[in-house]
């Protein structure tokens, strides 16, 4: 990866209901709290399209208001060719959905696709999909995001603030 400016990420699972909108909502909520919510531009989408328009599922929505996060205005969206271009970084929360993602992408996007939580910190992890199962599994899905992104606001800080006299960072 470059040492481009990171300016707009972009989570996405399979249908972007569970895992991805909460994705989004815990990491604006930790730039938030570090005061770097800057100009960030954080959104989330599904490789898959058939959860189009719906709202994040409501175990996801339930796990986030426990945590102060408000995701119930989020809606689902299948991802769209732009969305390669607009997007200086791409998280898929499993192998799978990385996988699909670098095969939508045209080549000179796919450096930008990663596995989530690999990228944040170094774990080359799956967030699992807790779609068919309870509400202990989305508070485990919860956990893993929230460290994830405590871990991808670190890696974005240690960025902005290395020095520019041209020698090289090795935060990223």
């Amino acid at each position: 990866m470059s040492a481009k400016p990171i300016n707009s990420i972009l989570f996405v699972c399979l249908g972007n209901i569970c895992r991805s909108p909460l994705a989004e909502g815990v990491f604006r909520a930790v730039l938030a709290e570090r005061g770097m919510a800057r100009d960030i531009v954080l959104d989330s989408a599904a490789t898959g399209g058939w959860e189009a328009g719906s709202a994040p599922d409501p175990r996801s929505i339930s796990v986030a208001i426990r945590h102060g996060i408000d995701i119930s205005g989020q809606r689902a969206r299948r991802i769209a060719l732009e969305d390669f271009s607009r997007f200086d970084l791409i998280l898929g929360m499993d192998r799978l959905n990385v996988r699909d993602l670098k095969a939508l992408a045209p080549e000179a996007a796919r450096d930008r696709i990663h596995l989530f939580l690999e990228f944040a910190s170094g774990h080359a992890r799956d967030v699992p999909d807790p779609y068919y199962d309870g509400p202990e599994e989305f508070a485990a899905v919860y956990r893993m995001i929230r460290e994830a992104s405590e871990a991808l606001a670190k890696r974005l800080d240690a960025r902005v603030s290395a020095p520019t006299s041209g020698q090289a960072s090795s935060t990223i």
